[in-house]
């Protein structure tokens, strides 16, 4: 009988995993690897969109099977800072489905009507009316969260605004800047740990961002590893003054290891 492993995976989606409507070759094979293991994962984003009952599905198209609760968003990661914060609040919300619903569930009520917190998320409708909207409710005291710094996003179309850019305009506006609770924030991967109840030194977080997931993983204590089958390749790498513990070319190449990743 194999031994339980003394890792616990952290992994981002995008480029990591998928790539848009597509699974990025070996996703599946690691997935079945840490599953005959018995090694614990969690598959992370920063979009704030989706459910993870959503998030299961667009994966399910792609070939991979990933369970909800192994999804963690930072829809999930800002309701839970604000259930730690601030239990049985309020707040006004620019965002979608999947920012609302994490908040229903810990008990916040959603208002415009002098709420405790204005929390901007990922849409692909963001309208002048919400936005003045919640432009004039921080002028009048809310306290504002954003779910990520993400100022850009991809489409088929090609580059979306994205809620960093209009946490910008809304922080140029009222003299507010807004606090970011996803990556780069370590806080979106000790929400996580504390979920899944395990400790930083025997965690790994695998992600292509230089710049948000090995920046996090690095300054919440665990192990990181970057692949180059999403926005980084090895020259962009080198631009950072940090290191991935290790790198590699895709999630494909950890399949045979996946209790002993450093070991080469």
């Amino acid at each position: 009988m194999t031994e339980p492993s003394p890792w616990t995976y952290l992994m981002d989606m995008d480029g990591v995993l998928v790539h848009e409507e597509h699974m990025v070759p070996g996703a599946d094979a690691l997935l079945a690897a840490l599953r005959e293991n018995d090694v614990p994962f969690m598959v992370f984003t920063n979009n704030s969109i989706y459910t993870p009952r959503d998030l299961r599905a667009r994966l399910l198209r792609t070939g991979l099977d990933v369970p909800e609760e192994a999804i963690w968003t930072s829809a999930l990661a800002t309701a839970q800072f604000l259930e730690n914060q601030r239990p049985g609040g309020s707040a006004y919300v620019v965002g979608e489905s999947g920012l609302t619903t994490a908040l229903h569930n810990i008990g916040y009520v959603l208002t415009d009507r002098d709420p405790d917190y204005v929390i901007l998320g990922e849409t692909r409708t963001y309208s002048f009316e919400a936005i003045t909207k919640a432009i004039r409710l921080v002028e009048g005291g809310a306290r504002f969260i954003a779910t990520n710094p993400d100022e850009k996003g991809p489409s088929r179309e090609g580059t979306l605004p994205a809620t960093g850019a209009v946490a910008a305009l809304i922080e140029r506006v009222t003299g507010r800047a807004p606090y970011y609770v996803g990556k780069p924030n370590p806080l979106m991967m000790r929400s996580a740990l504390r979920h899944l109840r395990v400790h930083s030194e025997n965690t790994l977080m695998i992600g292509d961002r230089m710049d948000t997931d090995v920046r996090s993983g690095l300054e919440s204590g665990l192990k990181t590893i970057l692949v180059l089958s999403g926005i980084s390749d090895e020259s962009t790498a080198e631009l950072f003054p940090y290191r991935p513990t290790k790198v590699v070319n895709s999630v494909a190449e950890l399949v045979d290891n996946v209790l002993d990743p450093f070991s080469s």
